[in-house]
């Protein structure tokens, strides 16, 4: 491994059909598309090294291949971590995890230090509720209505850099964790991929993979179809859930064209359309009929509900990228088209809940990203740069709801109510930044960016950064940091439909307060050190504690399962990870710890969405978030026998989690918001992989894999607490096979 040359803690990561219009749109994107062992660094100015050409015999092709090199080292200069601290993970590391290429996105960055897996694909990094940015080649990708399809595909994926603690001014909104994916390219790895994976839950997945470059053209396209029987999280603790059948389709697309020997110009579109049943648990009561007495025909069976979700996500990016000498730039248009649709059994929701949702959501963004870096000399590189994007979401809703009187008892049929609504915001920021080589051992970076969103609210705010790198000896590296954040609350997920319109219903709120959800103020702080103590052997710590005006939140309320966000008045997070990695010939392994507390006092916005007793509990004292995870721990191991028609891989890896919170009791029996936790737990997943080289460019690979290889049942929410409303149980036993062609 390359050491870095500010190394910060790290972790190597080893490891029924769509419909017609939706279809066609995929097969136009395709003919369109088709015309590091995780290595861990510190934040400094320090790149990749360009790649290795030496094996290229394609002389013709020899200079644009280069050009191509060259130009990503010089992009990789734009907007460097410098101080942040950065995990990098490769498609080799990618190979070296459970299900490989096939896992969903999510699985990816839980084997990193501080990750915790939540239900429904949520992520949750150093105590914070998702507040992760994600970017494509260096290019912010925007926001999506929030949803558990994954719709990013792990198969295009090159390599991931994950960036945390005190972020460089380049970096704005989403900052709990920056995302950076790097596209696989055609003209580094010509050829393509066809592959079949399935398994236990009905599990069938072919995708295809495909590459190349044409004269000054470089082209990479891929894309999957998922059909499963786990869609989402089972509810019940049993090995296979109820009416939770999901199909996703999901395409990629990535074009590069070399302008000259200094410029570049491209394109990436993606589209992914997703249809998910929502699981059904066994047995639950029904509701109160409208004379007032239970429903008890045995046609009420609460396995027979039937309620769906649809996603779909389309996104493109237009880049112009230019390197000459002391100044590289990057500008780049963006848009994006996300929306979710949840569909209510119309009769069953209402007999078993007095209230049936339909509820759709749509986020349309276009916006503009530039940013610039210039070497003024040997101690001073300073970076700039500005980013706006326009935002429209649109709220439509009919919820069927039962009149009631005083004591909620239903007094008639049912009726729907509808809310429908657009809320428009434009989200701006600017930063400009100096990278100060003060002496050979110790390097400063400090700036400040201004943020600002004009919606429903206006706020804007001017936040300091600083980083300190220190090379203590060659072995040891200390690295400390300041950040001041500005977060907004997600545009798609704030509702503006009128509270008191459901006065009298059976989906009345007993608290009708309404306060606008606010953008999250936060000073953050980080510092660590990084020792080799062998040319295989690392050990990092790193310890971060942040304070906040108006902590951002999120949580699922009522029925459906699309977020709703809202504030505590003051919050604050506090953790420390420790990593270690050992890597020697074939073989390397992992393990990471982090301890984390994140807390919250007085919700002070969306009040209407608590019970009483738990909005006057937090007004006094802080609480646990819904997120909070004391303990979350990841281990892997590989090995690889190279022999000479092929490869041989066996690996294994673990996750840990202490347990997500849930409501707890105190010694007088009332109810403690998020006062507990549901039990620890833990999945240990084991695989192999037989690689044969029929010709050096055609590969014929075979893989297993077995998940939660103990048949550990294990709980990640038990519908309690505050924002969770339903049980959500890890995977059961799954094996796995997978077969690819190479060519």
């Amino acid at each position: 491994m390359k050491k870095s040359e500010y190394p910060v803690p790290f972790v190597p990561l080893n490891s029924k059909s769509i419909k017609t219009n939706a279809y066609r749109a995929v097969i136009v994107l395709i003919a369109l598309g088709c015309g590091r062992r995780v290595q861990a660094q510190a934040a400094s100015s320090a790149t990749n090294a360009p790649p290795n050409l030496g094996s290229s015999t394609n002389v013709t092709k020899l200079q644009e291949v280069t050009v191509i090199g060259q130009l990503d080292q010089a992009r990789n200069q734009i907007v460097p971590s410098l101080g942040a601290t950065s995990y990098t993970i490769s498609k080799e590391q990618i190979a070296s995890q459970a299900q490989g290429e096939n896992a969903a996105f999510n699985q990816l960055l839980l084997r990193a230090p501080g990750v915790a897996q939540d239900s429904l694909g949520q992520l949750h990094l150093r105590g914070e509720h998702a507040n992760l940015q994600y970017r494509i080649n260096d290019v912010l990708l925007p926001e999506g209505i929030t949803g558990f399809g994954q719709e990013l595909d792990t198969r295009f994926v090159d390599s991931v850099r994950l960036l945390t603690g005190s972020l460089p001014a380049q970096y704005g909104f989403r900052t709990a964790g920056i995302v950076d994916i790097t596209t696989k390219s055609g003209v580094f790895e010509p050829g393509g991929q066809v592959s079949m994976y399935g398994g236990n839950y009905d599990t069938i997945v072919p995708s295809f993979e495909y590459g190349g470059s044409e004269g000054k053209l470089n082209y990479f396209a891929d894309g999957s179809f998922n059909h499963n029987g786990i869609g989402i999280e089972n509810p019940t603790a049993s090995a296979t859930p109820i009416h939770d059948t999901t199909e996703q389709y999901k395409y990629f697309t990535y074009l590069s064209y070399l302008l000259d020997d200094t410029s570049r110009l491209s394109v990436i579109l993606s589209a992914s359309y997703a249809d998910f049943q929502i699981p059904d648990s066994p047995g639950l009561p029904a509701g109160t009929s409208p004379n007032g007495s239970q429903w008890v025909p045995g046609s009420f069976d609460s396995t027979k509900l039937n309620e769906t979700q649809n996603e779909q996500n389309y996104y493109g990016v237009v880049a112009y990228q230019n390197s000459m000498g002391d100044f590289n730039m990057q500008v780049a248009a963006f848009g994006r088209n996300s929306s979710v649709h949840f569909t209510p059994d119309a009769t069953g929701d209402l007999y078993f809940n007095g209230v049936a949702s339909d509820v759709a959501r749509s986020l349309y963004t276009g916006g503009f990203q530039g940013d610039a870096s210039y070497n003024l000399n040997d101690s001073h590189t300073l970076r700039g740069g500005a980013m706006v994007w326009d935002e429209a979401a649109s709220a439509d809703t009919t919820t069927g709801v039962f009149p009631v009187d005083a004591a909620g008892n239903p007094t008639g049929p049912s009726f729907p109510l509808t809310q429908n609504s657009i809320t428009h915001g434009i989200f701006y920021g600017l930063y400009l930044q100096d990278e100060w080589k003060v002496t050979q051992k110790l390097t400063v970076n400090y700036g400040a960016r201004f943020d600002g969103i004009s919606s429903y609210i206006h706020e804007n705010q001017i936040s300091p950064r600083l980083n300190a790198i220190y090379k203590l000896t060659d072995k040891t590296t200390l690295h400390a940091g300041y950040a001041r954040y500005f977060t907004p609350p997600p545009l798609e997920l704030v509702g503006s439909g009128t509270v008191t319109a459901f006065n009298g219903t059976s989906n009345g709120s007993a608290n009708t307060q309404d306060d606008p959800v606010k953008a999250e103020r936060s000073h953050y702080f980080d510092a660590g050190i990084t020792h080799q103590f062998t040319p295989e052997l690392q050990v990092g710590i790193d310890g971060y504690y942040k304070f906040a005006h108006n902590q951002l939140d999120d949580g699922f309320f009522g029925q459906t399962l699309i977020l709703s966000p809202f504030n505590y008045r003051v919050g604050q997070v506090d953790g420390v990870e420790v990593t270690i990695t050992y890597t020697k010939d074939g073989f390397s392994t992992y393990a990471n710890l982090a301890f984390s507390d994140a807390l919250g006092k007085q919700i002070n916005s969306a009040e209407f969405l608590f019970a009483a007793d738990k909005l006057a509990y937090t007004q006094d004292q802080y609480i646990h978030l819904d997120h909070d995870q004391r303990i979350t721990g990841s281990f892997g191991a590989s090995y690889t026998w190279k022999e000479s028609r092929g490869s041989t891989k066996v690996f294994a890896d673990a996750l840990y989690g202490s347990g997500l919170r849930t409501d707890g009791t105190d010694s007088a029996g009332g109810v403690i918001p998020n006062g507990a936790s549901v039990g620890p737990y833990y999945s240990v997943n084991l695989g192999a992989e037989q690689a044969i080289a029929i010709t050096p460019k055609q590969v014929l690979k075979a893989r297993v894999d077995a998940i939660n290889i103990t048949d550990n049942i294990y709980e990640l929410r038990n519908g309690a607490g505050v924002g969770v409303n339903a049980a959500q149980y890890g995977m059961r036993l799954g094996f796995f096979g997978t077969v690819s062609y190479s060519f």
